[in-house]
């Protein structure tokens, strides 16, 4: 057997959990050969494969469930993706991911180390313990939920800090964020009502039910919240855009009556630049020059006079 794949028994060998971690050929070589599992399902839980979507099928000996939960990288500040594979079978439990889920991590590593979790987890058979992961990895959502609602406030008030500016990629990336949590929570309320409604007697309990019902609450409640993240992040982006939009028209409008006021400076100034030295009045004066100058002064005077009267300036 591989050494990433770990196996954990019940009491009484009545119930069997595998843990694979990023498998490759090797893992996927030893379930082909000892499971008999389809090539198709096989090829999806290899670790360099990623699903484009959650999926649930149903085949002879055993079932096939793909499901995909949010992680945030810290560095890129960005919501990814992560992956977990399950092979659901009479009394057996496998999963295949890359070790990147916390909750699983954590799972898995209680079951291993203390006889009494592994008892509590694995003695209630493939659908209570199938029932616990996803119920941990769904609870690992409202954290990251949590954080994308306190970026939104943040943007919120620098928006009205006068940092509009520098909100706008600010807005980009949480928006992103939002959109890529949407994606991955996308199918999750599909494929869990089509688990919770299968007829097959491994994963038929009339008595867990209830438990799977609220998983599938559970996905509309995050989905409801990120439909209200959605909606919140793209009003800011409105905002910010028409405040940015206020702001230039404002500049654009500021600079327009300044090159309107200076005006007659320039007009007179290219008028007297001319070589019509004879013709050209003022030029023979000994106070020539300053005539010049008070008329440019009493020009735009009349001109920054006028706009402050129609209060554009």
């Amino acid at each position: 057997m591989p050494d990433n794949i770990t196996t954990l028994k019940s009491s009484g060998n009545s119930f069997v959990w595998i843990n694979i971690i990023n498998a490759q050929k090797d893992e996927i070589a030893y379930l082909r050969k000892k499971y008999k599992f389809i090539e198709l399902d096989l090829r999806d839980a290899m670790g360099k494969n990623i699903a484009q979507r959650p999926k649930f099928y149903v085949r002879n000996k055993y079932s096939f469930l793909i499901l995909q939960f949010p992680i945030y990288n810290k560095n890129t500040r960005t919501v990814d993706a992560a992956e977990i594979d399950f092979f659901i079978g009479p009394n057996l439990i496998i999963t295949s991911h890359k070790n990147n889920l916390p909750p699983l991590v954590k799972l898995f590593n209680m079951c291993a180390a203390d006889k009494f979790h592994r008892e509590q987890y694995l003695s209630g058979g493939n659908i209570a313990l199938l029932y616990e992961i996803i119920v941990s990895l769904q609870e690992y959502c409202y954290p990251i939920m949590d954080h994308l609602s306190l970026d939104v406030k943040n943007i919120e008030s620098n928006i009205f800090n006068e940092r509009e500016r520098a909100m706008v990629r600010e807005i980009l990336l949480i928006k992103r964020n939002i959109l890529n949590f949407r994606k991955i929570m996308e199918a999750h309320k599909d494929v869990l009502q089509k688990l919770s409604r299968t007829k097959i007697p491994y994963l038929l309990a009339n008595d867990m039910k209830q438990y799977y019902n609220d998983l599938i609450d559970h996905t509309k409640n995050i989905w409801d919240m990120l439909n209200g993240q959605k909606e919140m992040i793209e009003a800011l982006e409105d905002t910010n855009t028409s405040l940015i939009s206020f702001k230039l028209n404002d500049i654009m409008r500021t600079l327009t009556v300044f090159s309107v006021i200076v005006f007659p400076l320039t007009l007179l100034a290219a008028v007297f630049g001319m070589n019509t030295v004879n013709a050209m009045p003022f030029v023979q004066s000994p106070y020539g020059f300053w005539k010049v100058v008070t008329v440019m002064i009493i020009g735009a005077s009349f001109m920054y006079a006028y706009f402050k009267n129609k209060r554009w300036i």
